[in-house]
C-alpha cells in the first residue's frame, strides 16, 4: 500500500473546502428530506441522518491526509449554516463534534486505511458524536426506551450506508474517471482495484 504523504498542502486544503462547500449545500437540501421522513414514525428519518457525516468520509478518501476529515466536516457545517440552515448555529457545533469523532477513527488506523470499512466505522463514530450532542441537549430524554433504541439503531445504520458505503462508491466512481489523479498520484493498489 502506498504511504500517505504527511502534511496538508494549500491545494489539499482548498480541495477539501470545495468538497465541503458542495456537501454544505447538500446538507442544506437534506434538512427537508429528513423532515419529510419524520412523520412516518418509528424514527425512520434517522436512516437519512448519515448524509450529514459524508463530507468527512469523501474528503478523507480523496485527499488521504490527516486532518481533512475534520476540516471537511466543519467546513460543510459552515457552508450549511451560511446558506441558511434551519438548525441555526448548532450545525457548526455538531460539525465540529462529528468531524472530531470521524477524524479520531482515521487517526486510530494511523491514516493508512482507505476502504469501505474504515469510512463506515468513521460514520458510526460521527453518529455517536451526534448522539452525544443530542444527549447533552436533552433530545434523547424526550423518548421512551424503545424509541431511543430505534433512533440510535437507525442513525448508526444510516451512517454506515451513507457516510460509509455511499461515500466509498462515490469516490470509486470518481477514481474511475481519473479525476482523482489530480489530487493524488495513482498507486498500484488503485490500478488493481479498477480491474476488479
Amino acid at each position: 500500500m502506498k504511504k500517505m504523504k504527511k502534511g496538508l498542502k494549500l491545494t489539499d486544503i482548498l480541495v477539501t473546502i470545495v468538497i465541503a462547500l458542495v456537501f454544505g449545500i447538500v446538507y442544506k437540501i437534506w434538512g427537508p428530506v429528513y423532515s419529510m421522513l419524520t412523520p412516518l414514525g418509528l424514527q425512520i428519518q434517522e436512516l437519512s441522518y448519515g448524509m450529514w457525516f459524508i463530507a468527512a468520509s469523501v474528503a478523507y478518501l480523496l485527499i488521504r491526509k490527516a486532518g481533512v476529515a475534520f476540516l471537511a466536516e466543519v467546513a460543510a457545517a459552515s457552508g450549511e449554516f451560511l446558506v441558511g440552515s434551519e438548525y441555526g448555529l448548532m450545525v457548526l457545533v455538531y460539525g465540529v463534534v462529528q468531524g472530531l469523532f470521524a477524524e479520531a477513527v482515521f487517526m486510530g488506523f494511523r491514516y493508512k486505511k482507505f476502504d469501505m470499512m474504515v469510512v463506515s466505522i468513521a460514520g458510526v463514530a460521527a453518529a455517536i458524536g451526534s448522539l452525544l450532542m443530542d444527549l447533552f441537549r436533552g433530545y434523547l430524554f424526550d423518548y421512551v426506551w424503545w424509541n431511543v433504541t430505534l433512533l440510535i439503531s437507525f442513525r448508526i445504520i444510516g451512517a454506515i450506508l451513507l457516510s460509509g458505503v455511499l461515500a466509498y462508491i462515490l469516490v470509486k466512481a470518481l477514481e474511475a474517471t481519473g479525476v482523482t489523479s489530480l489530487l493524488r498520484p495513482a498507486s498500484k493498489e488503485d490500478y488493481d482495484s479498477l480491474r476488479q
